[in-house]
Parts: structure tokens; C-alpha cells; sequence
């Protein structure tokens, strides 16, 4: 089971990235899906999740209303659409699958990590 993520890169304030997530070797369809974060010297926080059909989809404080969270089974692929970023938004991003039966926040409830990729937001 692997999980791939792309997508980040260096952006000015106020622009866009949108990061992407490829999911093999598990049925991704049966899976809520979630994005992570973890900035120099901090913990990694929650930053969205999205049910597995797609239809319930869940966010941070910080970043409601900018992001959106997204997903196309046919692709086996999980998006992260990032608006109006902001110095505050750099951090590795991380994509993971749940373990959960129910959409969760918690970094304990997802077995299945991503390697991370980097967004950093200059100002």
C-alpha cells in the first residue's frame, strides 16, 4: 500500500497550489481520506479529511473557506486545492488513509502515510 503525494512548491502570499495524492495497492474507494501538516518545530495538525464518497468533507479552522478538499476514486487520487495562501500555510504536507469507520482529525485514527511534500509560502 503506498501513498504518493505532489504538487507543492515555493508560492507568493495570496497565490494557489493544488496538491495531489495517488493511492495503490488498497481498495482507495473504501477509505476517508485526510491531508496533515507538520511545520518546522511543531506537531503535525489536521488540515482537511474527505469521506469516502466524497459527500462529507471536514476542515481545520485555519484553513476554511481557502482550501477544499477533493477526491476521484476512478483515479485513486486525493486533491488538495489551497487559495488565498498565506506565510502561515508553510509546512510538509502529508496525505493519509483512515483507519476509522467514521471521518476523523486524529493523526492516530490513519494508518497509511504519504511521503510529504513541501509548501512553502513566501510573503
Amino acid at each position: 500500500v503506498q501513498l504518493q503525494a505532489s504538487g507543492g512548491g515555493l508560492v507568493q502570499a495570496g497565490g494557489s497550489l493544488r496538491l495531489s495524492c495517488a493511492a495503490s495497492g488498497r481498495t482507495f474507494s473504501n477509505y476517508h481520506m485526510g491531508w496533515f501538516r507538520q511545520a518546522p518545530g511543531k506537531e503535525r495538525e489536521f488540515v482537511a479529511a474527505i469521506s469516502w464518497s466524497g459527500s462529507i468533507t471536514n476542515y481545520a479552522d485555519s484553513v476554511k473557506g481557502r482550501f477544499t478538499i477533493s477526491r476521484d476514486n476512478a483515479k485513486n487520487t486525493v486533491y488538495l486545492q489551497m487559495n488565498s495562501l498565506k506565510p502561515e500555510d508553510t509546512a510538509v504536507y502529508y496525505c493519509a488513509s483512515c483507519m476509522r469507520a467514521r471521518l476523523s482529525r486524529r493523526t492516530d485514527d490513519y494508518d497509511i502515510w504519504g511521503q510529504g511534500t513541501q509548501v512553502t509560502v513566501s510573503s
